[in-house]
């Protein structure tokens, strides 16, 4: 089965496919990148303190890695394209109430819930983009997939822009936030081209099903798909207790990549946000901070595309630690713009730094997901995420107490150590791991599992 799905030449289906479910990650990093350009006024408008702004951060982390554990588990149980539609519904309905929220605690809960769609969306979009994908190409579709990111994060820029820093004000934060519903209406439209994994399906015995999309996606005819079945599992407990038992190694790894690039991507977003820009640093108004995050997304963009360009080229293993590497570098670059007090350098040092990030966690994702068999893949990039998200809280609030008690210094020092964690994991990984370039997905999963 898996052969022609491998071997298959680039279609548009492939296209298509890559493009809707780019779109959803699209709309993720709008509502993750939205919140953190339009802080300022939200903080007017319910006259909040820094530390219920880092609040607001926190509250979404805990609903990301809920729901990305949650929906990880029910998108190997009950398939792909059924979470795709149920974590956009949840998303567009949750964003709707943030928008319209009466009060500081109504934001907080709809935030939350908004949160729990987010997180599905990152254990169904990328174990679907893995399955779809020939294996020459799974690379580096996979990271084109998370470019969307990065447009998302220059849209909301945009949407910051022209709806808090030119026309409606400070209160024009609930309009920027509805760019996310209509969003995610469009999204909910182009998913009707994407069809159910066809591994997912084999994988439950529907073998028949599964050769009807495989003849779809390559275009190469077969009377019937064969597929080596699996003992499913049909509990979260027992999902990860099969992961652990047979995966072990590849699930801390992804634990590992995870939590470190979303305490340092997450806690250079939150901390040069909340103490950087608009406190003592640097001190630019309210109105100028979605400029500074229109052009670090641009950043973002370049190190995403040389993500998508090394992965199939140059290898996972040496992408992943450049990325991480440069990225606790970085760090101190931006802590010694900061300290300049001076904002052209301290917009380029945050564009710098988010460049390297960027493509630290645009190549772990792809990494890691792969990693996993196809009844687990989303189970295991669901606990990856939910861990991260323990990291995000991590950066989110472990800096600002650091930066408060101590000084930007140590809150940036500490910021360099998180990403230290993934470029460490990188280099265990390049030591004792799997080159995954190239090499199908049934045939990673059978390969020194553990």
């Amino acid at each position: 089965m898996s052969d022609r799905l491998d071997r298959a030449a680039w279609r548009p289906i492939h296209r298509r496919i890559a493009g809707a479910l780019g779109i959803g990650w699209a709309l993720d990093a709008f509502e993750v990148q939205i919140i953190g350009s339009v802080i300022p006024a939200i903080a007017a408008t319910f006259r909040l303190s820094a530390d219920q702004q880092i609040a607001v951060f926190v509250i979404w982390f805990v609903g990301l890695g809920l729901g990305a554990a949650l929906f990880g588990y029910l998108a190997d149980r009950v398939g792909r394209r059924r979470l795709f539609v149920a974590t956009l519904i949840l998303y567009s309905l949750s964003a709707l109430a943030t928008a319209v929220s009466p009060s500081y605690g109504f934001f907080m809960a709809f935030r939350f819930l908004t949160g729990l769609g987010v997180g599905g969306e990152y254990s169904a979009v990328c174990s679907a983009i893995s399955e779809f994908m020939p294996a020459r190409a799974r690379g580096r579709t996979n990271a084109l997939v998370m470019n969307f990111w990065s447009i998302g994060g220059i849209a909301a820029g945009l949407v910051g822009i022209l709806f808090v820093s030119t026309v409606l004000g400070s209160g024009g934060w609930r309009i920027a936030l509805l760019f996310g519903v209509l969003s995610a209406i469009y999204g909910l439209l182009a998913r009707r081209l994407v069809p159910e994994s066809p591994r997912w399906l084999a994988a439950q015995g529907r073998l028949a099903d599964a050769n009807a999309v495989i003849e779809q996606i390559s275009g190469i005819r077969r009377e019937r798909a064969e597929y080596l079945p699996v003992e499913l599992q049909r509990s979260a407990r027992a999902q990860l207790g099969e992961l652990w038992r047979g995966y072990r190694g590849r699930l801390l790894f992804g634990m590992a990549l995870d939590f470190s690039e979303a305490a340092g991507y997450y806690g250079l977003f939150t901390f040069v946000s909340v103490f950087v820009l608009t406190r003592n640093a640097v001190g630019v108004s309210a109105r100028a901070v979605p400029y500074y995050y229109l052009v670090a997304n641009l950043g973002a963009l370049l190190g995403g595309l040389t993500v998508s360009w090394a992965l199939d080229r140059v290898g996972r293993k040496p992408t992943l630690l450049f990325g991480y590497s440069t990225a606790s570098l970085s760090s101190l670059l931006v802590a010694a713009a900061a300290i300049s007090h001076s904002p052209g350098w301290t917009l380029a040092a945050f564009t710098v730094a988010v460049l390297f990030a960027s493509m630290a966690w645009m190549s772990a994702y792809p990494t890691f997901t792969e990693l996993f068999p196809t009844h687990l893949r989303a189970t295991g990039v669901g606990a990856c995420v939910a861990v991260g998200r323990i990291g995000a809280i991590v950066g989110a609030v472990v800096l600002a107490q650091l930066a408060s008690s101590f000084g930007l210094w140590s809150g940036f020092a500490t910021l360099g150590g998180l990403w230290a964690i993934g470029a460490l994991a990188s280099a265990i990984w390049w030591l004792r791991g799997i080159e995954a370039r190239g090499i199908s997905l049934e045939a990673l999963a059978g390969r020194g599992a553990r």
